[in-house]
């Protein structure tokens, strides 16, 4: 791969996200059911980041936190848990309806019961991500970073965090950090922004290295086209996957890593769980393979932590894709909302199909 990785830099990996809350019902029951329920720290950027931090590279995450808040208090101890480390604002609550942590409030759903997901996110206190609050001189030229990685979520949270993340894009380019970014689209988001976000994202993607989504995410966000509808499966559309980055490429040529995952579900507990990652040279993919989930939330930021880290590690991209995909696979095994390896050994033994006993 044509990635150069930026020598003594401190940090591996950081990420711009906007930390909150999820709430689930134990024991696989419905939400509206229920009347026990686990609360565990969550964001789709440090899903990602924990592949990293968990198998020993230096992680940090840029953030904003309500000032005097317990589930800030609550955040901070489940970051160091994780190994990653964090900066960013106290922002004051200003009264009972001013800002606070967003509440993900998610039923994992079970055999053919669908899960379903409402997020709560009035008055998040993540939509404030301001660049002036940080210290970009010191984050990206005296500390250094290899890789950045920026998710559609937090570009699309508000017109502010869409501005943070492409000032960061900007100045991550310009001292030879490799930008990451995950598409991530959501509809809600866009809503009464489609033009003002399609620019945005259209930047940030031409200034990346690494461009990761579906087939929804590259059509919705950048204007790609993607793979007509057929009802054909995921295996039989391989082509219109590649024909789709194929264009992306075009489009976007300063890209070095295309991802897109494939999924297909059978039920809440069964998915079909594929891959394609191309290099610009050489196509890796993996066909649709069944795993057992858990928990299916995180899946997808687990495969982009296994690709980021393999990269970091500077492996090939065929063994970057396969450790990528069992990331993933790994990642809904576990009831929190990201991975938690023990050591590259677990990923790989999930690739290999080897789920034997280690004494």
């Amino acid at each position: 791969m044509s990635l150069q990785l930026r020598k003594n830099a401190k940090y591996a990996l950081l990420t711009p996200t906007s930390m909150g809350v999820r709430i689930t019902p134990v024991n696989g029951q419905p939400v509206h059911s229920s009347q026990l329920f686990e609360m565990q720290a969550t964001s789709a950027e440090t899903n990602v980041a924990s592949i990293s931090s968990f198998l020993g590279l230096p992680v940090k995450v840029l953030t904003t936190f309500v000032k005097d808040s317990p589930i800030a208090s609550f955040i901070k101890s489940d970051l160091h848990r994780r190994n990653i480390d964090f900066e960013g604002p106290e922002i004051p609550q200003g009264g009972p309806w001013g800002y606070r942590h967003q509440f993900n409030i998610a039923d994992s759903g079970y055999g053919l019961r669908g899960p379903r997901v409402l997020n709560d996110r009035a008055g998040e206190v993540g939509r404030t991500l301001n660049v002036k609050d940080f210290d970009l001189e010191r984050i990206f030229s005296k500390e250094g970073v290899k890789i950045i990685h920026l998710s559609g979520l937090i570009a699309a949270l508000s017109p502010e965090t869409s501005n943070f993340c492409l000032e960061i894009a900007r100045y991550a380019k310009k001292e030879g950090t490799l930008i990451s970014f995950d598409l991530n689209y959501r509809a809600t988001f866009w809503k009464g922004r489609e033009a003002e976000l399609r620019t945005t994202f259209s930047e940030i993607a031409s200034l990346s290295d690494i461009l990761i989504g579906n087939e929804e995410d590259f059509q919705l966000c950048l204007g790609i086209k993607g793979p007509a509808e057929g009802g054909k499966g995921l295996e039989n559309a391989i082509d219109s996957f590649k024909e789709m980055i194929m264009n992306a490429q075009v489009t976007f040529p300063n890209v070095s890593v295309f991802g897109n995952t494939l999924r297909e579900v059978i039920s809440a507990n069964e998915h079909l769980w594929g891959a394609i990652v191309y290099n610009g040279k050489d196509w890796q993919v993996i066909k649709p393979r069944p795993i057992y989930v858990l928990d299916r939330i995180g899946g997808g930021d687990g495969f982009v932590g296994g690709l980021l880290y393999g990269i970091l590690k500077e492996w090939n991209i065929e063994k970057c894709t396969q450790f990528a995909w069992a990331s993933g696979a790994l990642a809904t095994t576990f009831l929190t909302d990201y991975a938690q390896p023990a050591d590259e050994e677990q990923i790989w033994s999930i690739w290999e199909g080897n789920a034997r006993v280690k004494r």
